[in-house]
């Protein structure tokens, strides 16, 4: 009798554990939390060096200086009655090349600035650049305001 009670009280303890444990489970299970991290980590460290902007190129050296950006370029400027002024000293249409020559410390490459009044003729402004294009000047720019809104 004393054997059966035990085996029956070691078999019935097992079940009665059991029992008590159908209940909800607070432990947090990190594995699959782990996994998921682990494997966002990879793909970033794969991903991240394919998303640089640019192509590796090895560029050439040259001698050359770099540009001077604290020169001042020469401007023309033309009103609305049709004068022609060079910096701030007015000259007749057939003198700019001329003078652009006499006064272009870099040469051919000198920033020239054409500024014309929004009322001024269109020829003269034509006129001047195609006089400056053609004597072989190759930064021409027309200087413009920028619309305010309103």
């Amino acid at each position: 009798m004393g054997m059966a009670v035990g085996g029956g009280a070691g078999s019935g303890g097992r079940r009665g554990r059991r029992g008590r444990r159908k209940g909800a489970i607070s432990e947090i299970n990190v594995t699959p939390l782990v996994d998921v991290m682990l494997v966002l980590l990879i793909i970033f460290m794969v991903a991240a060096p394919m998303m640089t902007v640019g192509v590796p190129i090895d560029l050439p050296e040259t001698q050359a200086k770099a540009l001077n950006a604290q020169t001042q370029p020469i401007t023309i400027s033309i009103k609305n009655s049709g004068e022609i002024y060079l910096q701030e000293t007015p000259i007749p249409a057939e003198e700019v090349v001329a003078k652009l020559q006499a006064i272009a410390t870099t040469g051919y490459n000198e920033r020239i600035f054409v500024r014309g009044d929004a009322t001024a003729p269109y020829g003269v402004i034509a006129d001047v650049m195609a006089r400056i294009q053609t004597a072989g000047f190759k930064n021409i720019g027309l200087v413009t305001q920028q619309k305010t809104n309103g």
